[in-house]
C-alpha cells in the first residue's frame, strides 16, 4: 500500500506527549507499528497547521524537525526524496516516509523558504487548505478565486525544483489555474468523486479528466463525509468512487489518500493503516489483482518514479 495523505505531524506539534513510536493506543491512527505491519510501501506525512499557527515559517520548521525525530529516527522507515531512494526502500523491504506541505501560508510568499523546505525533503505542496491565502482560494472561500501572481509564481517554482503540486482544498477556478500553469502531472491527493458525494472537497467530472489527461493522480480518501451523505459510510460506497473515476478513464490514475489523523470520524472497518486489507479484499471482488495492486500501490509508483527527482 501506497498512502498519499496523513496528518500525523499536525497532532505531534499539537500535543508533545504523543509519540509515534511505542505511543498511547488511540493517540494516532497512523503509527510506527501499523505502517510496518501492514507492509506500506510508502506514506507520505503532510505539514497541516490549524489556521491560528498557520502565519509563519516556524511550526512548519517544528513540523519538519518533528517528522525527522520521530518519523525517521525509527528503525526501518526511509526518507523518500528521489527516484533513487524510492528503489532502495523497495529492495531494503523499509517503509518509505514523503514529505508534503498542505498549505504555504507561512511561506509568506517567499520562495526562498520553498527552496529551504526542498533542501529539507518536501517533495509535495498543496497551496492552501479550505480558505485563502497569498498564494490562492480553498475551496470554502466565498468568492472562489484562483491563483494570485505570487501563487503563479509559486507553480512555477515547484515545476522548476521538482516538487509535486496537489490540487486538493484548492478552488475551482484555482485548480484550473494549476492544470493550466503546471507544466509537470498534478495530484488530487486526498479527493473522492462528486459525482458520487456531491462535497466541494470532492471533484466533478471534468476536474477529474483533466488529471488523467495529463497523467495525474486522485488520492480516493476515506473521509466520511467525502465518501456518502449517509450517516456512516462504507467499504462499499468508497467503491462507488473507483468505480466512477474508471468509467471516466482513470483506472491507471487512482491511489489513495487516507486523511487519517486528518478526521475525528470514521468509515466502517477502515480506521487505521492495519484495516486497508479490507479495502483490498473488496475491490479483489470486483477488479483482478493487476488492477487492485495499481489502485492499492503501483499507479503511485509510477508516478513517483516519473515525477521525483532522478537522484
Amino acid at each position: 500500500m501506497i498512502d498519499f495523505h496523513c496528518d500525523v505531524l499536525c497532532k505531534l506539534l499539537l500535543d508533545k506527549k504523543i509519540r509515534f513510536r511505542n505511543g498511547k493506543t488511540g493517540d494516532l491512527d497512523v503509527t510506527y507499528e501499523r505502517l510496518r505491519e501492514s507492509g506500506t510501501l510508502l506514506q507520505t506525512f503532510a505539514v497541516y497547521l490549524p489556521p491560528d499557527k498557520a502565519g509563519t515559517i516556524d511550526p512548519i520548521l517544528e513540523s519538519v524537525d518533528l517528522f525527522y525525530e520521530q518519523i525517521l529516527t525509527c528503525e526501518g522507515m526511509m526518507l523518500v526524496t528521489s527516484v533513487a531512494d524510492l528503489e532502495a526502500c523497495l529492495m531494503s523491504g523499509q517503509t518509505g516516509a514523503l514529505l508534503s506541505l498542505e498549505g504555504v501560508s507561512g511561506l509568506q510568499g517567499r520562495l526562498s523558504m520553498l527552496r529551504l523546505l526542498y533542501r529539507l525533503g518536501v517533495r509535495a505542496a498543496g497551496l492552501t487548505w479550505n480558505h485563502a491565502n497569498w498564494a490562492a482560494d480553498g475551496v470554502m472561500e466565498p468568492r472562489g478565486a484562483g491563483l494570485t501572481s505570487e501563487g503563479q509564481a509559486f507553480v512555477s517554482a515547484c515545476n522548476e525544483l521538482g516538487i509535486i503540486v496537489d490540487v486538493s482544498h484548492l478552488s475551482e477556478k484555482a485548480f484550473w489555474d494549476v492544470a493550466a500553469l503546471s507544466t509537470r502531472p498534478i495530484i488530487a491527493s486526498h479527493s473522492n468523486a462528486r459525482a458520487e458525494c456531491d462535497h466541494p472537497r470532492n471533484l466533478d467530472d471534468r476536474q477529474v479528466k483533466a488529471l488523467i489527461q495529463g497523467n495525474g493522480r486522485i488520492g480516493l480518501t476515506y473521509v466520511p463525509w467525502f465518501v456518502t451523505t449517509r450517516p456512516q459510510a462504507a467499504i462499499s460506497d468508497l467503491l462507488m468512487h473507483v468505480d466512477h473515476v474508471c468509467a471516466l478513464g482513470g483506472e491507471k490514475h487512482i491511489m489513495l489518500g487516507s486523511d487519517f489523523d486528518g478526521i475525528d470520524r470514521y468509515m466502517t472497518d477502515l480506521t487505521h493503516p492495519g484495516e486497508v486489507i479490507h479495502l483490498k479484499e473488496a475491490l479483489l471482488k470486483r477488479y483482478s489483482a493487476t488492477q487492485v495492486a495499481g489502485f492499492l500501490q503501483d499507479n503511485a509508483l509510477a508516478f513517483l518514479r516519473d515525477n521525483l527527482p532522478v537522484t
